[in-house]
């Protein structure tokens, strides 16, 4: 069984195809020499294998984990579930090609008692420790036994109204503490020693991460981006670095250029004191880049440098995930970033000015998208408002309400064009997406996987939608006050963040200067396969900007 690392005294290089776009691009940005954890990688085709059921694959997974294991001790100078300096990790999906949020991850993976016990003495925050605690407990339950999180949410609402707090960063290491007791008294009937046995909640969250394969949200998503002959996916194991240690620590997400309108400058969302999922997710509405560069300007900085060199490395806008610890930045993942249509076409005329690629390079880039079909819709008045957000996706969508994916998809088969309106951006809901004119969010940022998701399918998108609550059951929604039932029409604005009651009219101009230019491009360069490539019907073409990530 050969792993492959990742930093510390080794810099592997490996194929996509063999360890997955996120393990391959890690082992990149490592080579670089840019401040990634150290990590190992089990291969796309042990996962496949395990979920094949192949016999071999079950000792192939363990020898795995343990040689991984070992590395990671001798890359940081920690032990796993130990008891003075406790080395915990993050267990990740990573597929050929990016298939944001569809796939499971699992962090804090190692946190026992124990372990507990030594992140208090070796960090001396007994409020960090009591935090990766309950993060792991709440993590491991729902991914690795599929249990619902609802008890869980509900035990943190109560202790969050009971100290008389707005969220879970003001707990303190005392509350904390208390919360994972009573997390852990939900599940102790489902306790087969994983609590305090950190090699088997190892073993158990990689199963789940490739398990995750097979989710029905993972198949939606490969059925709707044609990755269908995708064989499966690697699994990412990385030493964990903490956001969550106070205000001089957080997780976040940025692009290297705005992946909605794609004006060349960074978009960076950032939620301190947190862990990555806080970000990914949706579920919180990050602190903003103003905050960041206020907070930490040297960081804010650093971040800045290393996105223009990411872009110059890979050729192309780059979607990075990140921790801060302490004062210190670490790298988590970079890829391709998804994008709007017409974000795609001002990105690669800027790249071409900036001499980043050929026009033949950026031709082949755009082939993917139907230029002659391509409009910027606008309204034709923009007053009155209802409520707003944050736009997340450019563009104009006029619809009827739905408040879950198959409210969306009963109203679309009956031939109206969808709102769906949901509290938070779940992946889960890309069914719901795939058939939906635009989404708004009550919560979430800009960079929420399924931000991401929606870029990319081309829909427009508000999130941080705070004026907005939803009741599901009634079929029902409030907008800053006012009531809205379930098909009632709606008109979202995806650069603004803003909300309309009502059929909104709207004004369709195309972006002649931008095409023009395009077209100029392929009467120089003579490109023999993309003028045949304008005879396919476009139905038939891939939607998707970006490919081999």
């Amino acid at each position: 069984m050969h792993i492959v690392r990742i930093g510390g005294v080794s810099t592997e290089q490996r194929s996509a195809d063999a360890i997955g776009a996120k393990a391959a691009n890690l082992a990149r940005m490592a080579a670089l020499g840019l401040p990634v954890p150290p990590a190992f990688v089990l291969p796309v085709k042990l996962c496949a294998a395990i979920i094949d059921g192949d016999t071999h694959a079950e000792r192939h997974l363990r020898d795995g984990l343990k040689e991984g294991i070992e590395f990671l001790e001798s890359a940081t100078g920690k032990r796993f579930g130990d008891v003075s300096q406790p080395l915990l990790v993050s267990v990740r999906s990573g597929a050929a090609r990016s298939m944001p949020g569809m796939l499971d991850t699992v962090l804090d993976v190692g946190c026992t008692s124990t372990a507990v016990q030594g992140l208090i003495r070796s960090s001396g925050r007994p409020r960090l420790a009591w935090d990766c605690r309950r993060r792991f407990l709440e993590s491991y339950t729902e991914t690795v036994l599929g249990l619902d999180p609802g008890p869980f949410a509900a035990r943190l609402a109560e202790l969050i109204a009971s100290e008389g707090v707005t969220d879970d960063r003001e707990l303190d290491s005392e509350a904390l503490e208390r919360l994972a007791g009573d997390q852990q008294a939900l599940i102790e009937d489902r306790d087969d020693d994983w609590l305090e046995d950190a090699t088997a909640q190892l073993d158990s969250a990689a199963r789940a991460v490739c398990r995750s394969w097979m989710s029905e949200r993972a198949q939606a998503y490969r059925r709707l981006q044609k990755l269908d002959d995708l064989r499966g996916t690697a699994v990412t194991v990385q030493a964990m670095v903490f956001g969550n240690g106070g205000l001089s620590s957080g997780a976040g997400v940025a692009f290297s250029r705005d992946p909605s309108t794609g004006q060349p400058q960074p978009m960076i969302d950032l939620v301190l004191d947190a862990q990555g999922e806080d970000v990914v997710s949706g579920r919180r509405t990050p602190d903003t880049e103003e905050t960041f560069a206020r907070a930490m300007p040297t960081i804010a900085a650093e971040l800045k440098d290393i996105l223009k060199r990411l872009e110059r490395e890979f050729g192309d806008v780059q979607d990075v995930e990140f921790t801060i610890e302490d004062g210190k930045l670490w790298i988590l993942q970079t890829r391709s970033a998804k994008r709007t249509p017409r974000a795609a076409i001002r990105i690669a005329i800027d790249f071409v000015r900036e001499g980043l690629m050929t026009r033949s390079e950026a031709l082949q880039r755009l082939d993917g998208i139907e230029l002659a079909a391509l409009v910027q819709v606008s309204l034709a008045s923009a007053d009155d408002p209802v409520t707003a957000g944050i736009g997340a996706s450019g563009g104009i969508a006029v619809g009827r309400a739905a408040f879950c994916s198959e409210s969306a998809q009963r109203l679309a088969a009956a031939g109206d064009p969808v709102i769906l309106m949901r509290p938070d951006t779940s992946t889960a809901d890309v069914a719901g997406f795939a058939v939906a004119a635009g989404i708004v969010t009550s919560v979430g940022a800009r960079t929420a996987h399924a931000a991401l998701v929606a870029r990319q399918m081309g829909k427009p998108c508000v999130v941080g939608c705070s004026g907005m609550t939803i009741d599901g059951a009634a079929d029902r929604a409030q907008l800053a006050g006012t009531a809205i039932s379930g098909s009632d029409w709606i008109t979202i604005d995806g650069d603004s963040g803003k909300v309309y009651l009502g059929r909104r009219e709207t004004i369709a101009t195309r972006p002649e200067a931008e095409l023009a230019e395009i077209a100029s491009w392929r009467s120089r360069t003579g490109d023999d396969h993309l003028r045949k490539s304008k005879a396919v019907p476009p139905r038939t073409k891939r939607k998707e900007m970006q490919a081999g990530q």
